[in-house]
């Protein structure tokens, strides 16, 4: 004897809602990072016990055009990349380098004082150096033998 089983359309829409519910939780919930402009950049961060470093590959950047800002415990970097040559009368075969300006906030994994951190650029890289602040730093005491 056969098996039926009984159809429920109202079990298949919950269903259905639960793996829409899981994707845009999935999409929303990704890593605390924003994008803004023509693309984006490839970051590196971690920590020592003292500073929060960060390495940012942003090629093509002038150091003066790229800005730096921490509001609270969220990293912002901007910059622009303008186009220096102005090409008139040819037609493109390919275009992939982009210009403009472009941005990217982090969120950071403590606190940091910017006043007590740098920045250097080299060779297209961003290096920041960001100073963990004094209450997140650790803290060592020594056990004295008597």
């Amino acid at each position: 004897m056969a098996n039926l089983t009984r159809w429920d359309p109202v079990k298949e829409m919950v269903s259905m809602r639960d793996v829409m519910d899981r994707a845009f939780e999935n999409f929303f919930s990704r890593s605390p990072e924003n994008y803004q402009g023509y693309g984006t950049f490839d970051v590196n961060m971690f920590q020592t016990d003292d500073e929060v470093i960060i390495k940012a590959s942003v090629p093509g950047v002038k150091p003066e055009d790229i800005h730096i800002s921490i509001s609270g415990d969220t990293l912002t970097i901007r910059g622009e990349t303008k186009d220096e040559e102005e090409v008139k009368d040819s037609n493109y075969h390919i275009k992939e380098i982009k210009f403009g300006s472009f941005s990217r906030s982090i969120l950071l994994p403590c606190l940091v004082l910017a006043e007590k951190s740098n920045a250097e650029f080299k060779d297209g890289i961003l290096k920041l150096n960001l100073q963990k602040a004094e209450e997140i730093q650790p803290k060592t005491i020594t056990v004295k033998a008597k």
